[in-house]
């Protein structure tokens, strides 16, 4: 068979193999009674569903890349190594900061701290930096992530960086 839309096919496989590996991720929890009520779930039960449904989307765009026909043959293109490598940079620096490195001696700096980091880092991987609208999704991402996951959910997460001394 010939891809007739490479876009369509990449985006694919990469939606797939994600779905795939979450939804084996999930395999090593508990995933509950499928049929029971809503007390019965595990915690692996969401990741095997979210993880299922991405990995069914990538393969139906697989097969429409494969069945359908594009005038172009929508063309990959080339890899952008700037912003893939931006946004992996915030994703772990975000991680870094929210629960420090201790063996390089940085202290957990809060998740407030952490936002404002990830959304700057990623900001600057698109190459072109617009400060106040960077700094103004910075400020309702931190406010929001506060909001949902401290406050809301309740969940214990240390909000302010905590200096040693």
């Amino acid at each position: 068979m010939r891809i007739k839309s490479q876009k369509d096919f990449f985006a694919g496989l990469i939606f797939a193999g994600a779905g795939l590996a979450f939804a084996w991720g999930a395999s090593e929890h508990a995933i509950g009674h499928l049929m029971g009520d809503g007390d019965s779930l595990g915690p692996g039960y969401l990741p095997l569903l979210l993880g299922s449904a991405l990995a069914l989307i990538g393969a139906l765009l697989v097969l429409r890349a494969l069945v359908m026909e594009t005038a172009d043959g929508h063309p990959a293109g080339t890899l952008a190594w700037r912003a893939l490598g931006g946004i992996a940079g915030a994703c772990f620096l975000f991680g870094a900061l929210l629960g420090g490195l201790p063996a390089l001696g940085l202290p957990p700096m809060g998740l407030l701290a952490a936002s404002c980091a990830l959304v700057i880092v990623a900001a600057l991987a698109g190459g072109k930096l617009h400060w106040p609208q960077t700094l103004l999704m910075a400020a309702i991402l931190s406010a929001a992530s506060w909001a949902v996951l401290v406050w809301w959910l309740q969940l214990p997460m240390q909000t302010w960086p905590r200096f040693p001394g």
